[in-house]
């Protein structure tokens, strides 16, 4: 499948807008406790946006998604800025989510929670992880303890959620719990829910390494959660399957974003390596750093590759499960050696909050473990070595 016109040309609009309008707003003191922007300076950015004609660029105006492949290309340079994602409303959950709402939800859930998504009004969270010192669901959903149970025509929801991106000013929430109805035969459900909500209590906000979500990574009780039958997204029983059809692309939206991120992070660094002199002659002249940023633009490159393989994969209308995983595993890994070679290269200037070099490293450093970490995917393919393994041997 080709990449539209159309596509390529709102690509160019939003790194034309990212790059002029976005990255002078890198130095705003609008920030949490965190570092983390205030939603007061996200629906600003997403008010110029707007007016660009740039926000939620990879969902049209009629509600139909664009390819995987055409996604890339504009989520891409969406992530040239920490902040660029945040004004075009493609970054995360709010991007899988809304994935998620637009490929599963009734018309009902879509007209009441998906349309103020996609206009960029509302902030949302999903709600699966869960605290490991409860042996909760982490990198493997199915030891999910939060529980539900059918009360009529209603759900009650009881459990603990951790590491909740967003939750901390969320207006949408998708919440996952295991079902302790007999005819869901102990599979998980999802509900989409309207926040703030009594029954879903903030219990801590932990400083995390990365600060450029809003929100940040809550802890979270949820104590008697009285849901409508009619907002469960789906069927019932039925939800880790749409987990999987959410967390393959939304591991791929990663990917597409920080490396964003990183070719900007390549670009400060190659800049402050053809202008800084040490030595009696320019950085890039000396071959250890020379090589350094060498070495990036070839992971660059392997990145792009493998992103846009993969998302032909999921335009295929595969769940793309061990694709998204080998992807997931070489990009994040090859980002994370962009940025530390980017901080290298910049000496001290790298570790400084001057550039979004340092903040690059810090957000892909998380990466290597949010949507699943470099091991566990590791682990998943290793057991597909053996399952294919014992099929060509039986």
């Amino acid at each position: 499948m080709t990449i539209s016109s159309e596509a390529l040309n709102l690509a160019a609009r939003v790194e034309k807008f990212v790059r002029e309008v976005v990255v002078p707003y890198e130095q705003d003191p609008r920030r949490d406790h965190h570092g983390a922007p205030t939603d007061e300076l996200v629906q600003e950015l997403r008010g110029l946006a707007r007016e660009a004609g740039v926000l939620t660029p990879h969902i049209r105006p009629d509600g139909s998604h664009f390819s995987q492949r055409e996604t890339a290309v504009m989520l891409i340079k969406s992530g040239l800025s920490p902040l660029g994602m945040l004004a075009c409303n493609t970054n995360a959950p709010d991007e899988g989510n809304m994935y998620l709402l637009g490929h599963v939800g009734s018309p009902m859930l879509k007209e009441r929670f998906l349309n103020k998504m996609v206009e960029g009004r509302a902030r949302s969270a999903f709600f699966m992880t869960e605290p490991a010192e409860e042996n909760g669901a982490g990198a493997d959903p199915s030891m999910m303890i939060t529980k539900c149970r059918k009360d009529g025509n209603h759900w009650v929801i009881n459990g603990k959620k951790a590491f909740i991106t967003g939750a901390e000013g969320a207006e949408v929430g998708i919440v996952m719990a295991k079902s302790e109805d007999p005819d869901s035969m102990g599979g998980a459900c999802m509900f989409v829910v309207d926040l703030p909500d009594p029954a879903i209590r903030i219990t801590h906000v932990p400083n995390t390494i990365d600060s450029s979500m809003p929100g940040s990574h809550a802890e979270v009780s949820i104590e008697n959660l009285r849901v409508p039958a009619d907002q469960m997204l789906g069927d019932a029983g039925e939800g880790f399957k749409y987990a999987q059809i959410r967390l393959s692309p939304a591991r791929l939206s990663h990917c597409m974003r920080w490396l964003g991120g990183c070719i900007r992070a390549q670009e400060i660094a190659s800049d402050y390596a053809n202008r800084r002199m040490a030595f009696g002659k320019t950085l890039i002249d000396h071959e250890g750093v020379g090589f350094m940023l060498a070495e990036n633009m070839i992971d660059i490159k392997q990145c792009e590759l493998m992103i846009d393989w993969c998302a032909g994969v999921l335009d295929s209308g595969s769940l793309g499960t061990v694709e998204s995983s080998m992807t997931k595993v070489a990009v994040s890994e090859a980002l994370m050696r962009i940025a530390d070679k980017c901080v290298q290269v910049m000496g001290g200037t790298g570790v400084t909050d001057k550039t979004i070099v340092e903040t690059m490293f810090r957000e892909v450093r998380a990466f290597r473990i949010y949507d699943g970490p470099t091991e566990v995917h590791k682990w998943s393919l290793a057991k597909k070595i053996r399952r294919d393994w014992k099929h060509t041997n039986a």
